[in-house]
């Protein structure tokens, strides 16, 4: 592997063309301070993705492709106008180090087979991590110990997002085609030996050709769809051996079509004319975990708010509330993954990584996690929101149940006390019987009828009433404004990265989202040193 040693020292040009830079700090940065970023640590990451490289033409530095991959996340720039850009833009020539010339430094190929030889090799998080360290330094936190801030934002996918019946249709004509291939076939041979209708050659819903007005359309339309299916698998059957249904391509396929039915149907109790009773099925409501895109199996619909609706996915950042904008961590879920399960793969990355944590500030939607409670019990300090309390109704709130934890005693609202119990039902109760509660004068506002008070707790009770108490004092509101710069570095990132997913499939977002920061990053310490 070729090792890059490019001069240190500014040659006249540069110096002139920096001075016409100066509101677009990271091209100064890079070119001052590349030596920061591709240190002997990273050149050795480098080397390393490109170990199994063997024979072929003398490959482009390493570095040199790293830093244009920066430049072209940083200025959003697509994949065919890199190449261009080394040969036309002095800013590209000058980071990368490049004599001015009008021939372009390497191919479009080149661009992208560098990007996933990074993505499979996991070099991404080392050097996120390397700019964590090199922004902490510089600003004077050299220490690991770190307070995090954690929130999301929606990352809407790149997948066509399509209704039950284009979904459907797509992946029986996706293994239509494949059936052909795989028998050397024809595809309209094998429509015809089938006996199914062209659905390759128009769109799903006009092949089917139904009447829409129809009381039962949909549901014929449905079963005509799984018939055209049933059809093509006894087709594969008897044509194909079973070893060859059992590898992929066809395995895969077979078993997406299988899915989407079972996702997207249920039988029908009362099936259109035609169809035989038992046999027949209708589109269902809802589901859990439902492929939305045939063409991005991995995005689902999700939710930030009760209003706010997407298809896509969740990222994720973990930012340092001591160096203002420095992001350390980094995760992408399926949109529909609640938030807090973002929380336990986060911060056990930062504990891998030699972080000591201090304080995790968190939005209440991460507050269910397991794993944030278990970092809370070994002392980390955590900040957020209490749950939102539930309506109110005329009976007495269980906020109005003094509690001591200590001595594991409950007291209502007249001071009858009882013990506060645990069982597999709920993690903490208390229940006072109907000989306590008889006569109480405050009966008629505590429970209903004449009959006893069972009052059900939180698991974490004890902690969503130390926030309560917190909430109403004047250090515990401005603690927990100190989230403010996870949402300034989300910001950034959406301008980074945009609001829609550049990529298809779950590992390539996360990579995207891993050199999202890392650029992020940049800027901050293009800020601190130039």
């Amino acid at each position: 592997m070729t090792r890059w040693e490019p001069s240190a020292e500014l040659a006249s040009w540069e110096v002139s063309l920096l001075k016409l830079c100066k509101k677009q700090k990271l091209w100064e940065f890079l070119r001052r301070y590349r030596h920061l970023i591709l240190d002997d640590e990273v050149r050795a990451w480098l080397a390393e993705a490109y170990a199994d490289r063997s024979r072929g033409t003398q490959p482009v530095p390493a570095e040199q492709l790293l830093l244009a991959m920066l430049l072209q996340v940083g200025f959003d720039v697509p994949d065919h106008e890199v190449p261009t850009l080394t040969a036309v833009d002095r800013r590209w020539q000058m980071v990368l180090g490049l004599e001015p010339s009008d021939e372009v430094a390497f191919s479009q190929g080149t661009v992208f087979n560098f990007r996933e030889r990074l993505r499979t090799s996991g070099v991404m998080p080392k050097i996120l991590d390397k700019t964590v360290q090199l922004a902490r330094e510089t600003g004077g936190f050299g220490h690991k110990r770190l307070r995090a801030l954690i929130d999301s934002s929606p990352l809407l996918g790149a997948g066509r997002v399509e209704d039950t019946f284009n979904l459907l249709g797509r992946a029986i004509v996706d293994l239509l085609e494949s059936s052909a291939e795989v028998a050397d076939r024809p595809v309209t041979e094998v429509i015809q030996e089938a006996g199914l209708l062209p659905l390759n050659e128009s769109s799903i819903k006009a092949v089917l050709d139904v009447d829409w007005t129809e009381p039962h359309a949909r549901s014929r339309a449905l079963n005509l769809l799984i018939d055209q299916f049933r059809r093509l698998e006894s087709w594969l059957s008897s044509t194909l051996e079973s070893e060859q249904l059992q590898q992929p391509p066809l395995d895969e396929k077979l078993q997406t079509v299988e899915r989407l039915i079972d996702q997207d149907t249920e039988p029908d109790p009362d099936p259109p004319e035609g169809v035989e009773g038992g046999a027949g099925r209708r589109i269902k409501s809802g589901g859990k975990d439902r492929i939305i895109s045939l063409s991005d199996p991995d995005m689902r619909h999700g939710r930030k708010s009760k209003k706010n609706v997407f298809a896509g996915y969740k990222r994720h950042v973990a930012v340092d509330a001591d160096v203002p904008g420095l992001i350390v961590a980094v995760h992408v879920d399926p949109g529909n993954c609640r938030e807090y399960d973002a929380a336990a793969p986060l911060l056990t990355e930062l504990v891998e990584r030699g972080f000591d944590l201090d304080e995790v500030h968190v939005d209440r939607g991460y507050l269910p996690s397991p794993h944030l409670h278990h970092h809370r019990r070994n002392g980390v300090s955590v900040t957020t929101k209490p749950p939102a309390r539930r309506r109110a109704t005329k009976w007495f709130p269980k906020s109005r149940f003094e509690i001591d934890f200590e001595a594991r005693e409950v007291t209502c609202p007249n001071g009858q006390v009882t013990s506060l119990s645990s069982s597999r039902r709920s993690p903490l109760w208390a229940s006072y019987p109907v000989k306590t509660c008889r006569g109480c004068p405050l009966q008629r506002e505590c429970v209903p009828n004449d009959r006893g008070r069972h009052v059900d707790f939180h698991e974490h009770e004890e902690f969503h009433r130390e926030m309560r108490a917190d909430l109403k004092t004047r250090g515990g509101r401005a603690k927990r404004r100190q989230r403010i710069p996870v949402e300034h570095a989300l910001a950034r990132v959406g301008s980074i990265q945009g609001r829609r997913a550049r990529y298809r499939g779950l590992a390539k977002n996360q990579f995207d989202l891993e050199r999202t920061a890392v650029v992020a990053n940049l800027f901050t310490l293009a800020r601190q040193l130039t």
